[in-house]
């Protein structure tokens, strides 16, 4: 007899899982929704529709009754992974239904950039869409900033301890994933509690600004969850206030903190704050960068006025580093070397357990230690170096998946640059869209003086790019797990 080699997954359980959250998607739509009836916008169908077609396929999964409640490991990386596709397949169905995209391939496109935060986009005027289309698009951005499978964890109770863990583990980046509470449902209520409140303060700030109050709504979910969704061929240079900019950049730095250490300072417990290796390392690298790219713009004489030498460079420097990606028209009069200053940040990101993209700072730090051990070594050989991250020892497993996980990271931008060379870019373009996909930047090429968009890109480079998103949003090797033979070994 022939030996089953291949694992049971709990395939029930997972409809049932994924049926609820489409429930919770739909809740979600009631938003442009009432944005379309309040301004009596055309698309108001669009959304009854989508919301009918996603809440009766939502309740028929949740009938589903699983045989056992019981999740592994196993199905918690393909949930993970399911859940954000799934979540894209209806997230664009009001784009399709209202005419704003009629391809498929363009309707996922913006949506999977959406959830995941990266603020590519197709669109390029606002006069072709409405305001509830608008607004969709940013609460996709802020329901992924903090993520889909933490919001399961903070509203669905039929979740096991075990298999909230997992799911924890497999969306949640960093290289530890240390709990706020004993439980892994109450650690994510309080993710999302901080979350909502500094999305609301935020909301608050900018209505005081010469934004409307939709237009503060807009930035206010686009700004802390760190995707950079703004009008479309609008950005932060219409509202020509410092004011706003300052408000900006102050909550786009915020968003690239870790969520984690936000909810111990609004607890009372500023000693993390304060001794934390990554908040300080964020500190220093975006002083670092704005201090470079300031000077390297006072050098070239290409300022008009204080703001251009002050105030443009940290909202640039922020703006990248926190993966957000708004970007300042000036940016294509800067120098080579603020755009290779920007690769960089993009590449680099912000904290981990924050919503920012990137590889993370985190392991950054834990890489760079590792080396100056190292070289210590080199002179010392008989001495036992550890590397040590907030004055604690960092575990050997942690280094290697830092080292394991740089590694995939850059092996993922140069198969996807080779990609997408395949599809017609040229190796400048092919190269730049796969760092800005996997670092959920979501900047254009137009930085880099090329005049080229996303809008150009053919439908082969736009499923690639789709594809690079999800994997930069999600903990790296949850996605590239599934499609190994170990994953389905028994």
């Amino acid at each position: 007899m022939f030996q089953r080699t291949h694992s049971f997954i709990n395939i029930p359980m997972l409809a049932r899982v994924i049926g609820w959250l489409l429930l919770i998607e739909t809740a979600f739509m009631s938003i442009p929704l009432a944005t379309s009836i309040i301004d009596s916008c055309t698309d108001t169908m669009s959304f009854v529709i989508s919301m009918v077609i996603t809440g009766v396929s939502g309740l028929l999964m949740t009938l589903i009754r699983p045989g056992s409640r019981e999740m592994g490991r196993r199905e918690a990386i393909v949930l993970t992974a399911s859940v954000w596709v799934v979540f894209s397949l209806f997230g664009m169905l009001p784009f399709l239904l209202s005419g704003v995209f009629d391809s498929f391939t363009d309707a996922f496109f913006e949506t999977m950039s959406g959830f995941t935060t990266t603020g590519a986009t197709l669109l390029t005027s606002s006069e072709t869409v409405s305001k509830s289309i608008i607004m969709w698009r940013c609460v996709m951005q802020w329901i992924g900033g903090m993520g889909i499978i933490l919001f399961t964890l903070a509203v669905l109770p039929m979740l096991n301890y075990q298999a909230g863990i997992q799911l924890f583990n497999a969306e949640v980046t960093g290289i530890t994933h240390d709990k706020l509470r004993p439980r892994v449902s109450s650690s994510a209520k309080g993710l999302w509690l901080v979350y909502t409140l500094l999305t609301l303060l935020l909301i608050v700030l900018l209505s005081f600004s010469n934004m409307s109050f939709f237009e503060a709504v807009c930035h206010g979910l686009s700004t802390m969850s760190t995707g950079g969704f703004s009008m479309p061929d609008m950005s932060l240079h219409l509202w020509d206030t410092d004011y706003v900019r300052i408000v900006i950049c102050i909550f786009m730095f915020v968003g690239g903190i870790n969520f984690a250490l936000l909810f111990k300072t609004f607890t009372g417990k500023f000693k993390g704050l304060l001794k934390n290796d990554a908040l300080k390392w964020y500190l220093i690298v975006v002083a670092l960068f704005y201090s470079i790219m300031a000077l390297n713009i006072l050098n070239q004489g290409t300022y008009t006025n204080a703001r251009d030498i002050f105030l443009d460079p940290m909202v640039q420097t922020i703006s990248v580093i926190s993966s957000t990606g708004i970007t300042d028209p000036q940016i294509t009069h800067w120098s080579s070397l603020s755009v290779c200053l920007i690769l960089v940040m993009m590449f680099i990101g912000a904290c981990a357990g924050s919503t920012a993209g990137g590889a993370k700072i985190d392991r950054i730090i834990v890489i760079v230690k590792f080396i100056k051990n190292e070289f210590y070594r080199m002179l010392h050989p008989n001495t036992v170096t550890t590397v040590r991250i907030n004055g604690n020892g960092t575990p050997t497993g942690v280094l290697h998946k830092s080292l394991a996980f740089m590694f995939l990271y850059l092996l993922v931008i140069v198969i996807g640059g080779l990609l997408l060379v395949a599809t017609g870019l040229n190796a400048q373009e092919g190269f730049f869209y796969a760092l800005a996909a996997i670092s959920n930047t979501g900047l254009d090429s137009e930085i880099l003086g090329l005049n080229f968009s996303y809008v150009m890109l053919s439908d082969a480079a736009k499923w690639i790019l789709a594809s690079i998103m999800l994997i930069g949003r999600l903990e790296l090797f949850t996605i590239l797990l599934i499609f190994t033979y170990t994953f389905w070994k028994k």
